[in-house]
C-alpha cells in the first residue's frame, strides 16, 4: 500500500468537504464536480448526456498535464474541447483508478 497516496487522497477528500462536498467520496461524483467547474456555466440541472460529458470534460481537464489531451477550443454553447495527444496506456481497472485519483489530487492542489 502506498501511504502517501493513501494519505493525499484522504487530504483531497476533506479539501471537498470543506468546500461543502461532504458527502463526496465516489471517483465519478468527484470527476462530474470537476466537469461542473471547469464548463464554468455554475450548477444547474443537467440531461444524462450532459452529464457522461461533464465527466469526460473532467478526465480530459485532469490528464492534460500527463500530456494525454491537448485544449483546442470552446464551442458556441461554452464546452470546452480537447484533443487526444497520445494513447492512453492499457490499465488495468485498479491502475486507471490509480492514474485518475492522482491527477484529482493534482488538480485539487490549487484549491
Amino acid at each position: 500500500m502506498d501511504y502517501q497516496f493513501e494519505l493525499d487522497w484522504k487530504n483531497t477528500l476533506k479539501k471537498l468537504n470543506s468546500l461543502g462536498f461532504e458527502a463526496i467520496e465516489e471517483l465519478d461524483a468527484i470527476l462530474y464536480l470537476i466537469g461542473v467547474q471547469e464548463l464554468g456555466q455554475g450548477p444547474k440541472k443537467f440531461a444524462k448526456d450532459d452529464k457522461v460529458n461533464l465527466i469526460h470534460l473532467a478526465v480530459c481537464t485532469i490528464l492534460e498535464p500527463y500530456g494525454f489531451y491537448v485544449y483546442t477550443h470552446t464551442d458556441e454553447q461554452g464546452w470546452p474541447h480537447y484533443d487526444a495527444t497520445k494513447k492512453l496506456p492499457h490499465l488495468v481497472d485498479v491502475e486507471q483508478e490509480r492514474l485518475v485519483k492522482d491527477a484529482v489530487i493534482e488538480y485539487f492542489k490549487y484549491y
